[in-house]
């Protein structure tokens, strides 16, 4: 047993020092970065398709209160809204290439970084009231025409799957994709340190 623990104590202290050459670094990094345009795209066309859906539910289903339109007024224009602040920060990530103008890339990606974070602290609250509107809006039409129970399903699920999202969705996408950005960021600023000093 003590020799195990000598052997142990022996591996603990060796290191390896790994070191990556900077074009193997450059091919991971840009790796991510396509991840995370790929990531972006796909929620812009979520958000435009989810746009389409809830325009044809309003315009293919005849609603008699003013109060249906506005809440559908508010769901498309909070929609629509986020949808431009998120291709907006597409076009960040997506504009230059590292390899042609590194620091323009860098600086759009810290950007990028600020933005996210605004999105999920401050236009994220903005996004989940609007919803919140309007569906109180839609409801006041839609609720009377529906039982007792499916009333309390309707407005208990509504209530629960904004709550589910705004606290723990929310928090664990800002985190992972802080992360990740942060990541981004910092083998960025060592491919350059490395290339600038001929690493």
């Amino acid at each position: 047993m003590q020799a195990f623990d000598q052997i142990q104590e022996l591996w603990q202290k060796h290191e390896v020092e790994v070191k990556f050459s900077a074009d193997e670094m450059l091919q991971q990094a840009k790796k991510e970065v396509s991840g995370l345009k790929i990531k972006s795209a796909l929620n812009i066309v979520g958000m435009l398709a989810s746009f389409i859906a809830i325009a044809g539910v309003w315009l293919f289903y005849e609603y008699e209160s003013w109060t249906s339109h506005a809440g559908f007024v508010i769901f498309l224009v909070s929609i629509l809204s986020s949808t431009i602040i998120l291709y907006r920060d597409y076009k960040l990530i997506s504009r230059n290439d590292f390899t042609v103008h590194p620091k323009e890339f860098l600086a759009g990606l810290k950007t990028y970084q600020v933005n996210r974070y605004r999105l999920y602290n401050q236009m994220y609250w903005f996004y989940t009231t609007a919803l919140s509107l309007g569906f109180i809006f839609t409801f006041i039409e839609i609720l009377p025409r529906l039982t007792l129970f499916q009333q309390i399903f309707a407005v208990a699920l509504t209530f629960l799957w904004i709550l589910f999202c705004s606290t723990l969705l929310r928090t664990a996408v800002m985190k992972r994709e802080k992360e990740r950005i942060a990541l981004l960021i910092e083998k960025f600023e060592r491919i350059t340190d490395q290339i600038s000093t001929g690493a």
